[in-house]
């Protein structure tokens, strides 16, 4: 073990980030710190209604300045000379359009205020009909099926369909954009002061799951096959990159200015290619091959790890599969839900519209007050009906389905409603609909052979919402181990900061040594799988309804 034996890890999520100084040698938490995007809380250059949601570069340098130097006044004055690594994971796919030296195009002034020139956020979903024109041309016999390790089908969720759109819609960004970033791209290069976008090493994990980077295709998706969909698109490609990088691989050195800003005195400190949050998490919950992690949140991420076996088995409906983007050296499998906290949220917010839209001001202040408050009351009075009771069944898609077989145009159904249907009711079959597009999950992986020996789950409401928790576990008819951090994307992003910075020689090894553990096991009640499996029966004959039959 060094002398320097403290690491950084930092997680950019959709409203906020925070950051973690742990001790490497043992993954005690010395400190943290989280900060909200000020921008983004303001509801600035976003328009729900629109599928849009875009988030200003400077929300996210000053939450990386801001958390940094916070947690590190917390941890005294010995810990920030003996800073060995960093490492930061983010939402994605999380493109945005930037320069020659790779700076988004909104820090500059003429486009300061231009949301097509900001991050395009991963819910945003305003490229759908991009995304359908790149599946149709993938399975179009003309060109290699590039949708093969995405589980066949592009999401407009991701890298090319975003851009797509943007320089559709927007001539003077497109005419202006050297090339394009993902966040977790982004950060790495700015902490370390790289100044050509041509420096940038490029995550593995980003690339292989939303841009159709593989070794098979021989990196990119070929010229000719972005230049049928538009040739701006193509212009952009040999601006892009060939290699790709898995975070266990270092990105450069903290710059002196950022070592400065953040009041870190070591004299070197490494800086990891970045990575998803899902993907990060999954290691900082401790993934092994055989155990699926969850990551509970706005949204959902479920992470599967497999040892390499020579050629792969392509798993069909999946977000993706690609060589080293949770664990190097290991294939990396990828699926999840566009919404499971975020469906609640937007119960919550129904139900508050009232009065949090009055113009008394007494009122409305009464309302942020709640906004805190209700989703806990929901949970309590959901736990207390029988689920023998008639209650109505949803299907989850409100912002869309992700997985299995992605479709951001299926929206939310819901049937079984009466005049003694209340909002406990509303809320249990809502907590139910996560709970089935999550079985639905499961079960895609099993059919084609991926075993799910154990389940893992970390996140906001794997922590906050035991009623949540136990009804997924009765749903699925597995335990559900909780992870005892409070930060384990952030924890993962560490571990991999203690790889880089030659703490440990491999990510096992900084697994090992620097897990949390686990704080609670849901086991699931026997007694309840019997009404489960009936109302999952009616949950796919609903989805199955609201897809063929009632699609708007």
């Amino acid at each position: 073990m060094k002398k320097q034996n403290y690491v950084i890890g930092v997680d950019f999520g959709t409203d906020s980030a925070r950051a973690i100084v742990i001790d490497a040698s043992n993954g005690d938490e010395l400190a943290s710190a989280v900060h909200n995007y000020n921008r983004w809380n303001d509801g600035k250059f976003s328009s729900p209604k629109d599928n849009i949601f875009r988030q200003h570069p400077l929300d996210y340098i000053e939450a990386l300045e801001n958390t940094i130097k916070t947690a590190l006044k917390k941890s005294g004055k010995s810990v920030s000379a003996n800073i060995s690594g960093i490492a930061v994971d983010t939402t994605g796919s999380t493109p945005v359009a930037v320069d020659s030296s790779g700076s988004p195009l909104s820090l500059h002034k003429e486009f300061e205020r231009e949301p097509d020139a900001m991050f395009i956020l991963w819910k945003d979903h305003s490229s759908i009909n991009e995304a359908q024109e790149i599946n149709q041309l993938a399975h179009s016999g003309k060109f290699e099926d590039y949708t093969k390790f995405s589980g066949g089908i592009y999401s407009s969720e991701w890298f090319w369909a975003k851009i797509l759109h943007t320089i559709r819609r927007n001539k003077k960004v497109a005419k202006t954009a050297y090339s394009w970033l993902e966040h977790c791209d982004w950060i790495p290069a700015l902490l370390c002061g790289i100044k050509k976008i041509e420096q940038i090493k490029r995550s593995r994990c980003a690339a292989g799951h939303k841009a159709m980077w593989h070794q098979d295709f021989g990196g990119l998706p070929s010229y000719d096959f972005l230049k049928a969909l538009d040739p701006r698109l193509a212009e952009f490609r040999d601006k892009l990159y060939s290699e790709t990088y898995p975070s266990d691989q270092s990105a450069g050195f903290l710059s002196r200015e950022w070592a400065e800003r953040l009041g870190i005195k070591s004299e070197k400190t490494a800086v990891a290619v970045g990575a998803f949050d899902a993907h990060m998490g999954a290691v900082g919950g401790e993934i092994k091959p055989g155990i699926l992690v969850k990551i509970i949140g706005t949204s959902t991420c479920d992470m599967l790890v497999s040892p390499l076996y020579g050629k792969e088995k392509l798993i069909r409906g999946i977000c993706g599969q690609v060589d080293g983007s949770i664990i190097p050296g290991m294939l990396g499998l990828e699926a999840g839900q566009s919404a499971f906290g975020d469906f609640y949220a937007w119960f919550r917010n129904l139900l508050l519209w009232p009065i949090s839209e009055s113009k008394n001001h007494k009122i409305a202040k009464f309302a942020s007050t709640l906004k805190h408050e209700i989703l806990g009351e929901l949970n309590i009075a959901a736990s207390k009906i029988k689920i023998e009771e008639d209650i109505p069944v949803f299907t989850d898609w409100i912002n869309g389905r992700r997985t299995p077989f992605a479709d951001q145009s299926l929206k939310a159904s819901a049937i079984g409603f009466d005049m003694g249907t209340n909002a406990p009711m509303i809320f249990r079959s809502i907590v139910e609909a996560t709970a089935f597009g999550a079985k639905k999950i499961n079960e895609c992986f099993t059919s084609q052979g991926v075993q799910i020996k154990e389940i893992i789950a970390l996140g906001g409401i794997a922590k906050k919402s035991p009623f949540v928790m136990q009804t997924l576990s009765d749903v699925l008819e597995m335990p559900v181990k909780v992870v005892r951090s409070e930060q384990a994307c952030a924890l993962g992003a560490a571990m991999f900061a203690a790889v880089v910075g030659g703490i440990y020689q491999k990510v096992e090894d900084a697994q090992d040594a620097m897990g949390s553990g686990f704080e609670k096991n849901y086991k699931p009640n026997k007694k309840l799988f019997p009404v489960y499996r009936e109302r999952y029966k009616k949950y796919l004959q609903l989805a199955n309804a609201t897809e063929k039959d009632l699609k708007i």
